[in-house]
């Protein structure tokens, strides 16, 4: 970022972007927690994710405002614009994000909530952990404009896509196995696709660096075009 002749410029701008930072550790937090109600049954854990939404769609409406307080007041130009337009659409991408987490957390409490008969034995951890180091990537890359660390979260995008896919044909043969096992298998592809969401959006977050930082809008470009692109 560049300096300003005005330091309350320069303070507005990173006041905006350490308030991004926090709302990503906090939707974090709450897909974490998420994740261990649903292999633990900790109510009390499932009722914190989902009181969090609150503070979540809090955040986002508070970084909007000073976005669009910002934008009135400076008139900005050039990188500080791309900052602000990137933060406006981060933070849209991290509130959905925390939507998907409380998901997560009330299909764990349906879940564990019921009896657990019928309940086809799938392990959602390794996809789980694979979007949540995407959110922490894609974060990283933000705070330190990073490109290359931003390209490495949009090529990870495919592989939690596939392994959704996975998941879900795992899934429809239980089924067709058991019929009784339609209910319990039908709530865990809901969560294995709210998991495969966490991953799209933290692949906007990390698209969204690489316009901030080069000034090219990357979305609906193929990887192979994005990195010949990075070469040149």
């Amino acid at each position: 970022m560049a300096e300003h002749t005005s330091k309350q410029f320069d303070a507005e701008l990173e006041s905006v972007r350490s308030h991004v930072l926090q709302m990503g550790g906090l939707v974090e937090e709450q897909i974490t927690r998420a994740v261990e109600s649903l292999i633990t049954g900790d109510m009390e854990l499932i009722e914190k994710v989902i009181a969090d939404d609150t503070r979540v769609n809090a955040l986002e409406v508070e970084i909007d405002e000073a976005c669009s307080h910002i934008i009135a007041r400076r008139q900005p130009a050039a990188g500080d614009l791309r900052l602000l337009i990137t933060v406006i659409k981060t933070i849209t991408d991290l509130e959905r994000i925390g939507d998907e987490a409380e998901k997560i957390a009330r299909m764990a409490k349906l879940i564990h909530s019921a009896e657990k008969l019928h309940m086809p034995r799938m392990d959602l951890s390794h996809v789980a952990d694979r979007a949540l180091a995407m959110l922490r990537q894609s974060l990283d890359a933000f705070a330190r404009l990073d490109v290359s660390e931003a390209m490495r979260v949009v090529k990870q995008d495919q592989a939690v896509d596939e392994a959704f896919r996975a998941i879900m044909r795992q899934l429809i043969t239980f089924m067709m196995e058991d019929p009784r096992s339609i209910t319990r298998s039908l709530e865990i592809l809901f969560i294995a696709k709210a998991v495969e969401r966490i991953g799209d959006h933290a692949k906007n977050m990390a698209e969204y660096v690489v316009y901030m930082v080069m000034g090219r809008d990357v979305r609906h470009t193929s990887i192979e075009e994005l990195e010949k692109e990075l070469l040149e």
